[in-house]
């Protein structure tokens, strides 16, 4: 069992180029890996987490390396402690470790994933496998980027303290706006943060390794490298994990809208930033908005509408999109019609960026989808009327409306799956740094 971890205490947050290069200097910032690894030993312990327990003449099998290459990873990984060897399971009257099977050693750590979203935040316990152990969600800091910053990292480590039993490995994050994977500062128009030091407050105040991603790229980087057990189970070969579409588009609406795609097994991720949907040209008279598509589909918008058309009250408790959905649930016919005409939106820009791009794997998320299931039959008939391309399906992402902590998970773990013994040595030396 780990002993409980250290927490440090958070630091004032001076937004000057000094202090920043102070905190560069102090910790590494390291860009995430959301991409479906080849190197050996992420091969080997990719098997293992897909197939686990599984023996080492089977890893070779599914990985097409050799048995002396798979042996030699296998004891590299097993010191490094991510495997763990399972005599009990192996196979009678086999003589020698080769017929010993292996399996990830999840229970001792666990990975720190924090989603900064535009009005709730969620901090998420994250286990090797990339199974949730714990969320909590509260409201997104307000106040100068150096209080919110300092009131995020503050909670971060509150939360921190409740693991005693699991070693925390690494953190990762996720936000709209703009973000530099490099230096680990954040651009967020609507949180009024500019070059706000997002990673190297964290890495600052955790004492651990800290990755971010664009929140939009991190829920694409979830699908690629987790949808695949989160869909078959541990019966998921490794081999179906490294035959991912040649090319992948992810479509998010919520409480704002973006896309990523995924080419060859990795997440696209421009040097300069994502991309923005939020001015596709979108129209509606029932949602109103500004002729563009994050306004028109937002839940604000969606909420507005609401207002406006009298499903819910201007203002009070029962003044929320929950109630809205709730309405439409109980067959309220002016709530129906309103979500089913956010469907028609959704559809007909999701078929206009898949005629734009042409992608080989379609795939949406995020509330606006999620949220009200019922209304995917109105967004798969516009998608179809607008698509002038040869049909092709889209589909739900996996996650249903835990997309969000799927995505933060998956930013903390990318480094540990991309090269697990790599990653085991930086997160030990952060911790003692």
């Amino acid at each position: 069992m780990s002993t409980p971890t250290a927490i440090r205490k958070t630091p004032a947050v001076i937004a000057t180029p000094r202090t920043k290069r102070a905190l560069l200097a102090r910790h590494h910032i390291v860009a995430p890996s959301l991409r479906v690894a080849e190197a050996a030993a992420a091969s080997v312990f990719g098997a293992a987490r897909l197939r686990g327990p599984i023996a080492r003449d089977v890893i070779a099998q599914t990985t097409g390396l050799s048995i002396a290459t798979v042996n030699r990873q296998v004891t590299a990984l097993l010191d490094a402690g991510v495997l763990r060897e399972r005599a009990d399971l192996a196979v009678s009257g086999a003589i020698g470790r080769p017929r010993v099977p292996v399996e990830v050693n999840h229970e001792p750590f666990l990975t720190l994933g924090i989603h900064i979203g535009a009005r709730t935040s969620i901090i998420v316990a994250t286990d090797l496998f990339g199974r949730t152990l714990d969320v909590v969600e509260t409201p997104t800091p307000r106040g100068s980027q150096n209080s919110a910053l300092a009131a995020l990292a503050g909670s971060a480590s509150r939360y921190l303290s409740r693991w005693h039993r699991r070693r925390p490995l690494w953190v990762g994050v996720t936000a709209g706006g703009v973000v530099d994977s490099a230096t680990g500062l954040v651009d967020h128009a609507r949180l009024g943060w500019t070059d706000a030091p997002v990673g190297p407050v964290l890495a600052e105040t955790l004492g651990l390794p800290v990755s971010l991603a664009s929140h939009v790229d991190a829920m694409a980087g979830a699908e690629l490298l987790l949808g695949a057990r989160r869909v078959n189970g541990s019966a998921a070969s490794t081999a179906a994990s490294n035959t991912a579409p040649v090319t992948s588009l992810y479509v998010y609406a919520r409480e704002t809208v973006g896309y990523a795609l995924s080419i060859g097994g990795r997440v696209h991720s421009p040097t300069s930033g994502p991309g923005t949907i939020a001015a596709l040209p979108a129209q509606s008279e029932m949602l109103g908005g500004s002729g563009q598509l994050e306004s028109t589909v937002s839940d604000e918008a969606v909420l507005t509408a609401a207002r406006r058309l009298r499903i819910v009250p201007a203002d009070g408790p029962s003044s929320t999109i929950g109630a809205v959905l709730r309405a439409a649930r109980q067959g309220d016919q002016p709530a129906v019609d309103l979500l089913g005409e956010r469907a028609r939106v959704l559809g007909e820009s999701v078929a206009l960026l898949r005629d734009m791009l042409n992608p080989d794997d379609l795939v949406v998320g995020g509330q606006a989808f999620t949220e009200y299931p019922e209304g995917m039959a109105e967004v798969e008939a516009a998608y179809a009327r607008r698509s002038v391309l040869a049909p092709r399906d889209l589909r739900l992402t996996s996650f249903g409306n835990r997309i969000q902590e799927a995505g933060a998970g998956v930013v903390s773990l990318g480094g540990l799956y991309a090269d697990p013994i790599a990653a085991m040595r930086r997160a030990a030396r952060d911790k003692t740094a």
